[in-house]
């Protein structure tokens, strides 16, 4: 009975045998299809780059941005198929033939899979020259923008922003790499940015950094006397609990930027309790719906933002219960707010840094705003700014699990 035994299982060990000689081939081939694949992304876009760039390029593209009209659609069929000739079907065969010298190259069978993947690219722009067909131009189909931007991939309302927020930005036209690269995945150039806090130290710091990147700023605070008159900040004072008050001017904001927040350390008096979540929870929300409801133009999902100061005491101690309690009470509620997808909500998830709430920090101020808009410009939706190695580790699991539970046991609105 033994003997039969290791005789039916040395059968089954042979039928069973792996062939690694055939993985490894199969995961070669795909290791450089893929790379293949964003090899060719980086060429297209790079190029779409050039062309607003170099002068004798932009003579061309630029027929392809002379065919649209804000609400995408075409001017006219004969300028619609002049910019397919022109720019579409130029940048395809470019791109066909760059990629076909490489893969004759590397001399790699699955690098063709980019190449096939430029052919698709020529077919769609002669099929729309040749016939006039807008059916796969996706990202220029006419109409309002429904969705807003998303961070993997360029869909309509991220490529708008292309058209008629900042040609000199959003250049990706399937994945955005090349832009988070440059840092031309959202332009500040000329957006008006309100901020909350901002006699703070971090919102002057902020101020500062969003200055230099040619942003209009309404410093929002309570404390005007602190803040001194300089060029391209408007002040605007205000007092906790009349944030409705607030919704005309911040009709006409394009990124609201929520900073404002109190510390009672280890204080736990009921006082205590009600001021932390007054402040830190519930003015940041009552904020966050006004905002919303200012979402109402065709294009609005396209340019209108939300970044909100949750801190990492969403998953790590900050040695002030209260603080923490509170900030982690914000951050969840924004998580399922998100699910809404009424505008791009950005948290800003700090470490410990040097302020009046916390005397103690061990980071810059100044240095955390230039991190929050190096990360915002490439389209970072959680910018994370923090000295501890754990936050990187620990957030992205607590926001992803917090986002899937909501997903799932909550509804989106009738």
């Amino acid at each position: 009975m033994i003997k039969m035994l290791a005789e039916n299982w040395t059968v089954i060990e042979a039928n069973l045998q792996i062939n690694w000689l055939l993985v490894n081939n199969c995961l070669q081939f795909a290791a450089w299809g893929v790379f293949s694949l964003l090899l060719a992304e980086v060429f297209r876009d790079t190029y779409h780059a050039l062309c607003h760039k170099v002068s004798w390029l932009a003579k061309w593209h630029n027929k392809h941005h002379a065919a649209y009209r804000r609400d995408l659609s075409v001017v006219s069929l004969k300028m619609y198929q002049e910019s397919q000739l022109y720019h579409d079907i130029v940048e395809s065969v470019l791109l066909v033939f760059v990629l076909i010298i490489v893969a004759l190259l590397v001399n790699q069978w699955g690098f063709w899979f980019g190449v096939l993947y430029a052919c698709t690219f020529l077919y769609g722009a002669s099929v729309r020259y040749f016939q006039g067909k807008i059916d796969t131009d996706y990202n220029h189909l006419p109409g309002p923008l429904e969705i807003i931007p998303s961070s993997l991939w360029v869909n309509r309302a991220y490529h708008w922003r292309h058209h008629f927020d900042d040609v000199n930005a959003y250049y990706s036209g399937v994945f955005p790499l090349v832009d988070k690269i440059l840092g031309t995945a959202l332009s500040l150039k000329g957006k008006t940015i309100a901020i909350t806090g901002a006699s703070g130290t971090l919102g002057q710091a902020l101020t500062a950094e969003l200055i230099k990147h040619n942003a209009k700023v309404v410093a929002i605070t309570t404390n005007p006397e602190k803040l001194i008159t300089q060029t391209g900040v408007m002040v605007l004072p205000w007092e906790l609990g009349n944030e409705a008050q607030l919704r005309d001017r911040l009709e006409k904001v394009d990124i609201l930027i929520i900073n404002h927040g109190v510390n009672v350390y280890g204080d736990r008096t009921p006082q205590a309790i009600n001021s932390s979540y007054e402040v830190n929870t519930f003015s940041a929300l009552r904020l966050m719906d006004i905002f919303m409801t200012t979402v109402t133009g065709p294009q609005d999902k396209a340019t209108k933002e939300i970044w909100v100061n949750t801190s990492e005491a969403e998953v790590s101690p900050a040695l002030s219960p209260l603080y923490e309690l509170s900030k982690r009470t914000l951050g969840n509620i924004i998580t399922l707010k998100r699910l809404e997808g009424n505008c791009i909500i950005r948290k800003l998830i700090l470490g410990p840094f040097k302020s009046q709430l916390n005397p103690y920090g061990v980071m810059s101020a100044t240095q955390v705003a230039k991190f929050i808009v190096f990360l915002a410009v490439r389209d970072f939706r959680n910018i994370i700014v923090t000295i501890n190695p754990l936050t990187y580790l620990l957030f992205p699991f607590k926001e992803t699990s917090t986002w899937l539970y909501y997903r799932v046991f909550s509804q989106a609105k009738n």
